[in-house]
């Protein structure tokens, strides 16, 4: 690959589950379109992102999804947030590491091998929402199995050099606001999502300003 393939691209693709196709959420307000727009706002050039993100997705639904969907990179910039249906659902913590691990591979390929283009978000914490006092689910043990999780995505993204942005304590600090989620209770509004792309954005300049083969 060009290194000058993706310094002059200005696409950009999102790639995970419902946070990241902002359920209940028109699209300017879902955080992939709002880093957009703040990094275009800032003089760096990035189109709205192509998304291949669905509700209820989890690791190797995704990788299904991304299939189907073959992007054609290189991407000058690939989001990645997924892990909450695995452990919503209660898949096993291994599983999901070596899904994730298989997941972020392909991201850093599709961002022309440059792992330095790659960003990926922790997953958020629902425990605390109307929906899962509603529910009966045990915030303390979901808190727990959230931080496994993002624990494992933590390491991995070390591993390969990406940029790791964890928005969890942000999720945790209003959960239950009903400003912060949209009708259903579980799902998080705009402003939410604007604080989640205001911690990724500072990152995002960097990567985006850091040559693709430096």
């Amino acid at each position: 690959m060009d290194p000058s393939d993706i310094a002059t691209s200005s696409r950009y693709l999102a790639l995970g589950d419902s946070y990241t196709i902002g359920e209940g959420v028109p699209a300017p307000g879902t955080w992939p379109y709002q880093l957009a727009a703040a990094l275009r706002a800032q003089g760096i050039n990035l189109d709205d992102p192509q998304v291949i993100a669905t509700t209820g997705w989890t690791t190797d639904e995704l990788a299904t999804a991304i299939d189907e969907a073959a992007p054609q990179g290189p991407f000058a910039l690939v989001s990645l947030l997924i892990g909450v249906n695995n452990q919503y659902r209660g898949r096993p913590l291994a599983e999901y590491r070596q899904q994730f691990e298989q997941l972020l591979q392909r991201a850093i390929a599709l961002a022309g091998e440059h792992p330095g283009h790659v960003l990926v978000l922790s997953t958020p914490d629902w425990g605390f929402t109307p929906y899962a006092q509603a529910h009966d689910r045990d915030a303390a043990q979901v808190a727990r199995e959230i931080d496994d999780f993002n624990a494992a995505a933590s390491a991995c993204c070390g591993d390969y050099n990406v940029a790791f942005v964890d928005i969890t304590p942000t999720s945790r600090e209003d959960g239950a606001n009903p400003e912060m989620l949209v009708e259903d209770g579980l799902h998080p509004s705009a402003l939410m999502y604007r604080r989640w792309m205001e911690q990724a954005l500072p990152v995002a300049v960097q990567l985006l300003q850091t040559p693709a083969d430096g």
